[in-house]
C-alpha cells in the first residue's frame, strides 16, 4: 500500500510513529501542501491520504485529491467545518450534541464600539481556530478594552464561561479507539503538571457514546474533542482534526490501522450530509 500524509511536520510524534509501524511493509510518502502544487498526477495516486494540515493549499489539495476518488483522512470539508468555530457551534447544537452556547461577533473592537453587554464571565476565542489564536477569558469591561486594543478587527466568539477545576478533559478517536487524559486549561491558573492520566475506562458510557457521535455528526475519522465535567455531565468546549495525539500507548497503531484499512477500501472516509455547515 502507499500512504502520504499531508503535512509540513512527518517529524510529528504520532506521524513518525505510525510511519515506522508501515515502512517495514508499505510505502510512506510526505507531501507538504505549503511547497508542492495544490494538485497531483490522477494516475499516480496513493492509496490513501491522511491530512494533518489545515491550511487554505492543504485544503485545495484534498479537494483534488478526493475529486480524482483518492480517500483523504479526514475529508477537506469536514477539516475545514471545524476551522470555523460559529458552524461548529451551530451544528453540534442542532445535532443535540452538549456543546457550550456560543454567539458570534464579526470583530472584537464591535463589542466595544457597540457598547454590546456582557454577562461575565465569557470566554473569547477567534472565530477561526489556527496556531497561536484568541482564546481567553473576560471577566469586566477594562479586560474586554486590553483585548479589543490588540485582537480589534478579529472575528470572534463568545462562550459563556463554565466554573470547572481547571482541567479539560481531552479525548481523541482514531477510528474505532478512544483515547483521554486530563489537561491544564489555557485559561487557568498554571500548576506543577499540565498533563494528567484519564483512562478511558474510567469515563461514563454514555460520555463515550457522545464523543463517538461527533465523529458521525463532523464526518471526522481522527478527531479530538474537549470536554468540561459539569456536576458530572459532559460540557463540549471545542473540536479538533486530527489533533496531534502525543504519548498515548496505541495511538499510532490505531492510525495505522485506520490508514490500511482505507487504502484497502475496508473503510471509507466519512462524508458530511448534504445541508450541513461545510457540506455540499
Amino acid at each position: 500500500m502507499r500512504v502520504c500524509l499531508l503535512t509540513p511536520a512527518p517529524d510529528h510524534p504520532l506521524l513518525a510513529a505510525t510511519a515506522g509501524l508501515l515502512t517495514p511493509r508499505h510505502r510512506v510518502e510526505t507531501l507538504d501542501p505549503g511547497v508542492e502544487p495544490c494538485a497531483v498526477d490522477p494516475s499516480a495516486l496513493a492509496d490513501v491520504y491522511l491530512m494533518k494540515t489545515r491550511t487554505p493549499r492543504a485544503l485545495a489539495l484534498a479537494r483534488h485529491l478526493e475529486a480524482h476518488g483518492a480517500p483523504v483522512l479526514n475529508s477537506a470539508a469536514a477539516t475545514e467545518l471545524c476551522q470555523d468555530r460559529t458552524a461548529m457551534a451551530d451544528l453540534a447544537l442542532r445535532a443535540g450534541l452538549p456543546f457550550v452556547a456560543t454567539t458570534t461577533a464579526p470583530r472584537l473592537g464591535h463589542l466595544v464600539e457597540a457598547g454590546t453587554p456582557l454577562t461575565a464571565p465569557v470566554v473569547i476565542k477567534s472565530r477561526h481556530s489556527r496556531r497561536h489564536d484568541l482564546v481567553a477569558r473576560v471577566d469586566d469591561a477594562a479586560r474586554l478594552r486590553s483585548l479589543a486594543a490588540e485582537w480589534r478587527d478579529e472575528p470572534v466568539v463568545i462562550q459563556r464561561f463554565t466554573p470547572n477545576d481547571g482541567w479539560d478533559h481531552k479525548l481523541w478517536v482514531i477510528g474505532d479507539e478512544v483515547f483521554a487524559e486530563f489537561r491544564r486549561s489555557e485559561l487557568a491558573a498554571p500548576a506543577a503538571a499540565r498533563t494528567r492520566p484519564l483512562p478511558v475506562r474510567d469515563l461514563p458510557a454514555d460520555w463515550l457514546d457522545m464523543v463517538r457521535r461527533v465523529g458521525e455528526v463532523f464526518a471526522l475519522d481522527v478527531y479530538g474533542v474537549d470536554l468540561l465535567d459539569v456536576a458530572g455531565a459532559p460540557l463540549i468546549v471545542d473540536i479538533n482534526a486530527f489533533p496531534g495525539v502525543r504519548g498515548q500507548c496505541g495511538a499510532p497503531e490505531a492510525l495505522a490501522d485506520l490508514a490500511l484499512r482505507t487504502a484497502a477500501g475496508r473503510h471509507r472516509p466519512r462524508a458530511l450530509a448534504v445541508g450541513l455547515p461545510g457540506g455540499s
